[in-house]
């Protein structure tokens, strides 16, 4: 117990953590301890704490003998490159970490003082859950940080790390924010351990397999980002907040920058002569951005779609793209969520999206329509429509069927729609079309093969290109995959200050 030694003696202790010997055993895990995060995150000499004198009240089961100064949370603000930012820390040293109940009114204060002042959030979590002692106070607290979170969405970026252990309720916290980020090997995230999975429906699996960040970086989705160690976890914490504005209210800062010709001759090339062939879209997204300035987003996760932050012209923007070389590039249930996900965290942080279409369309068969392909791709479109940001197609190559409309197309708001010369904008694929439209035709025929073949060509020359949808006004400008770069710093220039009038209601019911 501390409460007989000195004042100083005690604020050195709340400073410290919880014993030198359990930070011993942190750092031969290759772990940072709580006050290391911080230092490593924060610009030097920037930290505030508060409240580390705060102890817990629990005097059940001799815990009146157990006292830590901070109660196993570190809180306060600093800056990160100059700006203001919230952070709480959750110190494993003390009681693993676990959620009591003056622990949770520590970082509940801290992301009200966050949102009355309107600057990010950061949660570096590393806790064994909710503090048994104290029965359902603890649970009490989860719920409190549970209802901020929900309160602070869309009004300030809100950004989980998860550095250690988070189980049970503990997990619920980071999935309502904005950006999850993990450390692989040495971090987890389930609702119910191994333990309980091998009892219940007697699956034997590891902390790694079941809650991993590999794990959830790839199956799941529910990590944005994985890390390999600490130092890198925080590293991507400040890459991130470098594309976000400060809170709802503002726009991200533009960087510097001195426009020159813009004209990118390597697009020429991507798209090849074959239009099954695929292409790596992030080679178009590299071609059109600032050099070096591509972020992804959810990279093993839903690999058919692209998303992530990039600047043009120093200005930040987000970008969904399909990617052709994985599955074609087709929308499905998990492609679908991600990028719904990704349009509506842009359009809170007024962030402008930019839209690169080659899709043949929505993946078919009984996996996906059983699993809600219907309700996934609706929310997507449904965040297209709600979107108030500056929002630019591309359309490079295939725009088919319903995808078509759902990528941020003309009819649902879209701003500005450009095309490749290469961009086929039809219904669904010259084969399949010729087949339908032409049965009879095709059935009569002494060569059907070759019929099907003339008939293709017909409907190709018919449809397969962008000037039909560009007669119809349904894209503004068919242009040169070179010319890309400058039309869109030109546009999103020229749509700087858009402001939109929206319905005076509630909320939407977006599909869930």
């Amino acid at each position: 117990m501390n409460g007989s030694k000195s004042l100083e003696e005690r604020i050195q202790i709340a400073h410290l953590g919880g014993g030198q010997n359990r930070i011993d055993d942190q750092h031969k895990k290759g772990k940072l301890t709580a006050r290391e995060r911080i230092h490593f995150l924060l610009d030097s000499g920037s930290f505030e704490e508060i409240g580390h004198l705060v102890t817990h009240r629990c005097t059940d089961f001799g815990m009146q003998d157990q006292i830590f100064y901070g109660d196993g949370v570190i809180t306060g603000y600093g800056t990160i490159h100059g700006r203001l930012v919230y952070v709480y820390a959750q110190d494993f040293t003390v009681f693993g970490g676990s959620l009591s109940e003056t622990h949770a009114e520590k970082i509940v204060k801290i992301m009200e003082l966050a949102m009355n002042n309107g600057a990010p959030i950061i949660g570096l979590n590393d806790s064994g859950g909710a503090r048994i002692q104290e029965g359902v106070v603890s649970l009490g607290g989860y719920a409190d940080i549970f209802y901020k979170n929900v309160y602070a969405s869309g009004v300030i970026p809100q950004i989980s790390a998860i550095m250690g252990p988070c189980a049970g309720g503990a997990v619920y916290s980071p999935a309502m924010t904005d950006f999850t980020i993990m450390v692989e090997e040495s971090s987890y995230m389930f609702v119910t351990g191994p333990n309980v999975v091998k009892t219940v429906t007697n699956e034997t699996v590891t902390s790694e397999e079941l809650g991993g960040a590999l794990t959830h970086a790839s199956k799941s989705g529910v990590t944005h980002f994985t890390a390999e160690n600490d130092v890198e976890c925080l590293r991507k914490i400040k890459i991130i907040l470098s594309y976000l504005p400060q809170n709802c209210w503002e726009k991200p800062v533009d960087l510097p920058f001195t426009l020159g010709t813009e004209v990118v001759s390597s697009l020429n090339a991507i798209i090849p002569n074959n239009a099954n062939q695929p292409y790596n879209m992030k080679d178009v997204v590299n071609g059109i951005v600032d050099e070096n300035s591509f972020f992804e987003v959810q990279e093993l996760f839903a690999e058919n779609i692209i998303v992530g932050f990039a600047r043009i012209a120093g200005m930040s923007v987000g970008i969904v793209g399909n990617q052709p070389m994985v599955l074609a590039g087709v929308l499905n249930t998990d492609a679908s969520r991600k990028a719904a996900r990704f349009v509506r965290t842009c359009d809170a942080f007024q962030i402008p999206l930019l839209v690169l279409v080659d899709v043949p369309g929505f993946l078919p068969g009984t996996d996906q329509e059983w699993n809600g392909i219907i309700i996934q791709g609706a929310k997507l479109l449904y965040a297209f429509s709600e979107a108030t940001v500056p929002r630019i197609t591309v359309i490079t190559r295939k725009a088919y069927g319903g995808a078509y409309d759902v990528m941020n197309s003309k009819h649902i708001g879209a701003d500005m729609n450009f095309a490749w010369p290469t961009a086929e904008i039809a219904v669904m694929g010259a084969k399949g079309a010729a087949e339908i439209i032409f049965k009879k035709d095709i059935a009569a025929a002494e060569d059907p093969e070759a019929v099907t073949i003339q008939k293709e060509q017909e409907y190709k020359i018919a449809f397969a290109h962008p000037f039909q949808a560009a007669q119809r006004g349904f894209i503004d400008e068919v242009i040169q995959p070179d010319k890309t770069r400058i039309k869109l710093i030109k546009a999103f220039s020229m749509l700087k200050n858009k402001k939109v009038q929206v319905p005076n209601r509630k909320h939407g019911n977006i599909p869930l």
